[in-house]
């Protein structure tokens, strides 16, 4: 059976182009039950799990906070998500665990063949998150799709232009001079494309679109992938020069290959990494609770 059931012409071409929602079968399948997930959790390397907890304010991002969680079974991890308010980010558990890394395999494999786009640093993770939780409004320097495989969850995706995003803030994100989260409006809803995912329900977005999330009042599973096409490592080179060039004063504008300005950016960014000519930001949050001491809700 396919993983993508509603494969069209249209949707082919469109795929890593525009933000469109697909029909899927993943949520049908055993690996995804409790069971399957306890599994996960209890096989998945715990240095890798991230463990959140965050606000109901959607405009607070800064109510976003990592934890720990210590030895607890999978079980318990399991428990914690139904009974809380946290969200658990397994990333790349294609490079941990066979079954997920022969399940990118069969996703990606399908998507090539029927879109003729190859793609490259896939990343397959599973988000096991809480009755009402939410992600903030930010962006990815990846492509991604988010595929709902349990629960129901509500995506806003919005322009990638002004005033949802500036040209400066892709940059810094690129740079990775910020978080990914960058300040978010209410009354910036009006301009978004508004997604309400169910167990057979997919969506994948243009690159570096804002988005956020916000889950229904029961548990959710979702499956994430991240990835790269040429077009899409190229845009993120050209955005990082930009970046690198606003830092010399000059004001440069987003080019697509094969345009000049955009391969001689592409040797410039390049050239920027191997010299560490840009200084990164401590990314990862530290720890600031541990659900062996109680589940934040």
């Amino acid at each position: 059976m396919s993983v993508i059931t509603d494969w069209t012409p249209a949707k082919a071409e469109a795929f890593t182009r525009e933000t469109i929602g697909f029909e899927h079968s993943l949520h049908e399948r055993a690996m995804f039950d409790d069971e399957g997930l306890i599994s996960l959790l209890d096989r998945y390397p715990r240095e890798h799990l991230g463990v959140f907890t965050m606000g109901h304010d959607p405009v607070d991002w800064k109510t976003w906070r990592a934890g720990s969680a210590g030895d607890l079974s999978g079980e318990q991890l399991l428990g914690a998500a139904m009974d809380g308010r946290i969200w658990l980010n397994l990333r790349h558990t294609n490079d941990f665990l066979p079954e997920y890394a022969e399940l990118e395999r069969e996703i990606f494999a399908e998507a090539e063949a029927q879109t003729g786009v190859r793609t490259f640093k896939r990343d397959l993770g599973i988000l096991i998150s809480s009755a009402n939780a939410q992600v903030f409004y930010h962006l990815d320097t990846p492509l991604v799709a988010l595929w709902q495989l349990r629960g129901h969850k509500t995506a806003w995706v919005y322009p990638v232009e002004s005033p949802h995003v500036t040209p400066e803030q892709i940059e810094r994100v690129m740079l990775k001079e910020t978080p990914e989260q960058i300040d978010f409006r209410r009354d910036m809803d009006a301009a978004a494309q508004v997604f309400e995912l169910t167990p057979g329900k997919m969506v994948t977005w243009r690159q570096n679109a804002p988005h956020r999330i916000e889950n229904g009042p029961m548990l959710n599973v979702s499956l994430s992938t991240e990835f790269m096409t040429m077009a899409a490592a190229m845009r993120a080179n050209v955005i990082f020069a930009n970046g690198v060039l606003r830092k010399a004063g000059i004001q440069p504008r987003i080019q697509s290959v094969p345009h000049p300005a955009a391969l001689a950016k592409v040797g410039l960014a390049r050239v920027a990494k191997a010299a560490g000519l840009v200084k990164p930001f401590e990314s990862k949050l530290s720890p600031s609770f541990d659900l062996r001491d109680g589940i934040p809700t």
